[in-house]
């Protein structure tokens, strides 16, 4: 009774207690699901589709991981990004797709398999007819379903994609269907680019009134992006200033790399503990075993590859090269290193130079040719002949006849040592002098060997110690960024790198999916930073080549473009209306010639301008232009015309109308191929313009 009692004059309190933790319950379930402005769970919505995060991480995580099984790197944005855009294509097809009904049956889906080259040609699925069967197919798939899980995902998700890409193409073909290309739009294209105008043009470039007198105000600017919003929106964005702080070596670090370097050189005498007497130790010129001594004292191990002269530093390659055997040249700079190299000899006809016509035939390795081993090799006899007869056609012979990628130079295959290629073609470029021309068979067909070029290399050993930061420079430049990270928070940016005699760099401004920063490189960890703070924050980030003391300068939220980037992309159109009217005033007179002199600018001659390219010479391309001479009678002046590059007045002498062709039925085919080749294009970009498009990557990268 007594315990009831104490919980009945403590009632309050554990109501309290239980409300605070409900409360917390509900607080934590709206955080974790995007509530009270969050982050959201997905990584996009697209026209009311969401995309998961989950979902969209693995596909990005297996995206990057094909790139790095190909042998290619990709950053996690690029693959991000590129999942991202499949995703939005996706979507927005599929709604089509289900709009117009588009189905991919079974059947239809193993017709296309069977037309694979895939499965159409591998032996596993084929009959005793050598055609494609259905039933091995069908049997294989069950098997891989019952024996592999991980085999039947692979082959599930594989079956989608080419069900994803079949309906596009369909999707495709049915819309290119309705593009009709009609003779009247052959004959007004066929008039475009064949009638000719010709007339007399007075000009007035823009360039001939200073810009100062015509800067647009920044008022002017904004009512003009306001009129044109959609085309001047802007992204959200940032600005950060910054004082990048380089983790370089000083001075005294390369006295020192240098120091030790130059006493390797020679012979040095050292004390030896265990005898109690001083040893000679040989140096790099005069040790005996120079491979040991580039190993033991060089950040570069020993290379034993020989090396033609072009392959060497340029700076260098002269005096390295010319090193009789033993002999040492250097010490010297070569990038970030100091060394010094020996010449372990010469070795003469190292790299050759060859060109060669491959003639391959059925079976030969990796040949996609029909013809049989006894055409090729008749062929090539042909050719080779002919090559023997005119050296100087090879490069032709190849162009024309070559089963190899190389034909589109002529056959060359340029410089190679031994061991890059097949063991008879090497040993005929190595073991032929310059000039000779030879026919050789190996596993891919028959060659025609032209030996075009040898030369000598050389074999060195390099002592290269790389001149790094030691760890007492490279604490002061970490020193020196905490003290301006420090100060920074404290007073002016600017004033606290001028203090400590640091230089800031030019503002920088990023998007939300930017990887890299203007001047400082593939930054994401710099980006996400600021987009998550507020303006005036302070931060230190190390970056490999030191650290970098950033500043939120500026939060752009969604809107139209800043002044300063609206001085860029409008201003010379505003500054050259206002040039125009100023120009105008000047044009006055009703006869060119009255124009002319009224405003110094010579009368000249546009003769037989068509209107497809709009080109005048002298003067450039200049639609509106060409656009009212065509439309202009003969002998009559234009009003004055506010053109690309200045103003013009123009009066037409003639135009001539272009002989109508016996048939258009070659410009109807040129111009259907270029609005249906166009098609998918087109189509996709306008069905992104129109939807509704949510896009939260930014939130998780």
């Amino acid at each position: 009774m007594a315990v009831l009692s104490k919980i009945r004059q403590r009632s309050f309190l554990v109501i309290a207690i239980v409300g605070l933790a409900l409360f917390a319950f509900i607080i934590g379930a709206l955080i974790e699901n995007g509530g009270f402005g969050q982050s959201s769970r997905n990584a996009g919505t697209i026209n009311g589709v969401d995309i998961p995060f989950e979902g969209f991480r693995a596909k990005v995580d297996a995206a990057q991981k094909n790139q790095q099984a190909q042998g290619q790197a990709m950053t996690l944005m690029q693959a991000t990004n590129g999942v991202w855009d499949q995703e939005v294509r996706r979507v927005l097809l599929e709604d089509q797709y289900e709009k117009l009904g588009l189905r991919i049956g079974d059947d239809q889906l193993i017709n296309i398999i069977k037309d694979s080259p895939d499965f159409s040609q591998n032996p596993q699925f084929l009959n005793a007819a050598g055609k494609f069967d259905k039933a091995k197919f069908n049997e294989f798939i069950a098997s891989i379903k019952k024996s592999s899980p991980e085999r039947w995902q692979q082959w599930l998700d594989y079956e989608k994609q080419l069900t994803q890409f079949t309906k596009e193409q369909m999707y495709y073909t049915m819309i290119k269907s309705g593009f009709v290309t009609t003779q009247a739009d052959a004959k007004f294209a066929y008039g475009l680019e064949n009638n000719k105008v010709s007339f007399d043009i007075v000009a007035i470039p823009y360039s001939t009134i200073d810009d100062k007198k015509v800067e647009p105000t920044d008022s002017e600017l904004i009512a003009y992006m306001k009129k044109n919003e959609k085309k001047y929106k802007a992204e959200e964005s940032r600005e950060i200033e910054y004082v990048m702080i380089q983790d370089k070596p000083s001075a005294e670090d390369e006295k020192l790399v240098k120091d030790k370097v130059n006493a390797l050189l020679n012979s040095s005498v050292v004390y030896n503990a265990a005898t109690g007497k001083n040893d000679t130790v040989a140096g790099f010129r005069n040790t005996s075993n120079v491979i040991d001594f580039v190993n033991a004292n060089s950040d570069v191990k020993y290379d034993s590859t020989y090396v033609v002269k072009s392959k060497l530093p340029a700076e260098h390659a002269e005096g390295l090269f010319n090193l009789a055997p033993g002999q040492v040249y250097g010490p010297y700079m070569l990038g970030n290193f100091y060394c010094m190299t020996r010449s372990l000899g010469k070795k003469a006809g190292a790299s050759a130079k060859a060109s060669h016509i491959l003639i391959s035939y059925k079976g030969a390795a990796r040949s996609q040719s029909a013809r049989t081993k006894e055409e090729a090799q008749a062929k090539a006899n042909e050719i080779f002949a002919q090559a023997t007869a005119n050296p100087s056609s090879f490069p032709m012979l190849a162009f024309t006849n070559s089963d190899d990628s190389s034909k589109q130079q002529g056959g060359d295959l340029g410089y190679f040592s031994k061991g890059q290629m097949t063991k008879k073609f090497e040993d005929f470029a190595f073991n032929n002098p310059v000039g000779k021309i030879g026919l050789v068979e190996t596993e891919f067909g028959f060659h025609i060997i032209t030996v075009t070029d040898k030369q000598d290399a050389v074999r060195l050993a390099t002592v290269a110690q790389k001149i790094a930061p030691s760890e007492a420079t490279s604490d002061g430049y970490f020193t020196q960024a905490t003290k301006l990270e420090m100060a920074a928070n404290n007073k002016p940016f600017n004033e606290a790198a001028k203090e400590l005699k640091l230089t800031v760099s030019p503002i920088a401004k990023m998007l939300a999916l930017d990887e890299s920063v203007q001047g400082i490189g593939n930054q994401r960890e710099i980006v996400r930073w600021a987009f998550a703070g507020k303006e005036g924050d302070v931060k230190r980030f190390n970056i490999p080549a030191g650290h970098v003391v950033a500043r939120l300068k500026k939060i752009n939220e969604v809107g139209l473009l800043t002044l300063d980037e609206a001085r860029i992309a409008i201003g010379p159109k505003l500054r050259n209306e206002k040039k125009a009217v100023l120009i105008k005033a000047k044009m006055t007179g009703a006869t060119l010639e009255a124009v002319s002199k009224a405003t110094g600018s010579p009368i000249k001659e546009a003769l037989d301008v068509i209107a497809s390219n709009a080109y005048i010479q002298t003067i450039g391309a200049e639609p509106k232009v060409v656009g009212t001479a065509f439309a202009l009678k003969a002998g009559k002046v234009s009003e004055a015309i506010e053109g690309a590059s200045g103003v013009f007045k123009i009066k037409v002498k003639s135009t001539v109308k272009a002989p109508a062709p016996a048939s258009y039925a070659d410009v109807v085919a040129r111009l259907s191929g270029q609005s249906k080749g166009s098609v998918s294009g087109r189509v996709y970009n306008a069905l992104k313009a129109d939807a509704k498009i949510e896009d939260n990557r930014a939130q998780f990268n």
